[in-house]
């Protein structure tokens, strides 16, 4: 497919996903939320894959929704459910790592997007800002729900009302990221990064990150319930076998994903 606001790249068993709208800081259009949910659609299907990165062209990662798309006609409920909500959640579903690589500013529903992400890793000169309050708007684009779930009710509603930008290295101190790597160093880091999780066991990621985020809305018994059904379908997986061999034989174990 020929997409005119994102660039798609298979290589390694990796999809990278570009936000490609550079002169606008990447900031999002109705065809760029399109774009990103049949991207990850395509790249969740794709069995070579089992890593997605996510990132953006030129200087910003994204800089939020574009503000030429929105006016007074505008009913953000429906602009929401229509546009971000698919999007948003073809994201939190894919069963495989999804990395932010935050190369730049992540603004509004830019930060909303590398929150929907597994694991973000920062540019040394990357800065998240909430920014809705600058414009009379709640935070959205899931912004509510996982940002108190990572630093803290206290923290989040500071993050949420003041708007202070938060620069890479106080992003790593809070747990909003993973790793900050230097400009120099940021894409063999990225790289590296995304290595690891190709060689994880794909099964055991998917269940894994499947019931520690229904774990936060699931009563203890339910869970406990979850997580023998989850054990038993990873114990089937070629992955746990080549595991135990690899324990027996005191190697490294070669995953194949399945």
């Amino acid at each position: 497919m020929n997409f005119e606001t994102i660039l798609y790249e298979k290589n390694n068993k990796i999809a990278t996903i570009y936000l490609n709208r550079p002169a606008s800081y990447n900031a999002f259009t109705q065809k760029m939320n399109q774009e990103i949910t049949y991207a990850f659609k395509l790249a969740t299907k794709d069995e070579e894959i089992r890593c997605i990165v996510l990132t953006g062209s030129g200087k910003a990662f994204c800089s939020g929704q574009d503000l030429a798309e929105v006016d007074e006609q505008t009913n953000h409920a429906t602009f929401l459910r229509e546009r971000y909500h698919p999007m948003l959640q073809t994201i939190k579903q894919t069963p495989k790592p999804v990395i932010a690589a935050v190369n730049g500013i992540a603004a509004g529903a830019g930060m909303g997007l590398a929150l929907a992400a597994d694991f973000r890793l920062m540019k040394e000169n990357a800065k998240f800002v909430s920014a809705f309050m600058n414009i009379g708007l709640v935070p959205d684009s899931g912004f509510l729900y996982i940002l108190p779930r990572l630093i803290g009710y206290a923290k989040a509603l500071e993050v949420t009302v003041l708007g202070k930008p938060i620069v890479a290295e106080e992003a790593k101190a809070l747990g909003l990221a993973t790793e900050v790597y230097s400009e120099q160093d940021f894409l063999e880091q990225v790289e590296n990064f995304a290595f690891q999780m190709v060689a994880l066991p794909t099964k055991a990621f998917s269940l894994l990150k499947r019931y520690m985020l229904d774990s936060m809305h699931t009563d203890y018994g339910t869970f406990l319930e979850q997580e023998a059904y989850a054990q038993r379908i990873a114990g089937m997986s070629t992955d746990h076998l080549e595991g135990l061999q690899a324990f027996v034989e005191k190697r490294n174990p070669n995953f194949i994903g399945k």
